[in-house]
């Protein structure tokens, strides 16, 4: 199995990149810096750079031939302003959502955020109330393509805690902490079940595991 990564070298983006390549799976991160390219080898992956602000669908279209499945984990991250929210996590997911049709590729995986379901409430700093929107635009445009296998997942507040294994999966979960790495081992199994195609879940810590978590949330026992 081949798949490719937006936001190859970011946090969640590198544990998932581990966890497939230790399985023997073929995986590309997207970075946007050579000098990134390091860290992916390092963890078995082969490193792509491929900025999605300045190419066009064509161009990351080129680099996402021959995948079995696409996994949106870029985003602006902390310290960008408005503007890049729109442009990355707004207008790079749709633009690697358009690259994958293109492409042929129907699985995708958004990583996506709580909070996005309605208007950010008054008094929520406006940037992050811009981020808020981008997302809820990104997973709309992305939820209603039918040339498109896409599972939005929407973790819980991050930390760097090891991986617990144990986690709380549902269209609506509470707002809750969890591990990155969590959040990579649910991508994991989230990309080796086809059924949890169509599917918008939210991810925070919990006491089941995560095989099993995916295979209810699945079949629509969560």
């Amino acid at each position: 199995m081949r798949t490719v990564i937006a936001g190859g070298h970011g946090q969640i983006a590198r544990l998932l990149e581990q966890l497939l390549a230790e399985r023997g799976d073929e995986v590309a991160g997207l970075i946007r810096k050579p000098a990134q390219a390091g860290a992916l080898l390092a963890l078995g992956a082969e490193p792509v750079v491929c900025d999605l602000e300045s190419s066009d669908v064509a161009d990351v279209a080129r680099h996402l031939e021959g995948a079995d499945a696409v996994v949106f984990a870029a985003g602006a991250g902390p310290g960008s302003g408005s503007e890049r929210k729109d442009t990355v996590d707004r207008g790079a997911a749709v633009l690697f959502a358009d690259a994958a049709e293109q492409a042929g590729v129907r699985r995708m995986l958004v990583v996506s955020a709580m909070g996005t379901d309605s208007e950010p409430p008054a008094g929520t700093d406006p940037v992050f109330a811009d981020y808020l929107r981008a997302k809820a635009a990104a997973d709309a445009d992305i939820r209603a393509r039918a040339g498109l296998d896409t599972t939005i997942l929407r973790p819980g507040r991050l930390t760097d805690d090891a991986a617990t294994g144990l986690v709380s999966l549902s269209a609506s979960t509470g707002r809750s902490d969890v591990s990155r790495a969590d959040v990579a081992a649910v991508l994991v199994a989230l990309l080796d079940n086809p059924a949890t195609a169509g599917l918008t879940l939210e991810l925070v810590g919990g006491e089941t595991p995560v095989a099993d978590a995916v295979a209810a949330v699945a079949t629509g026992r969560d």
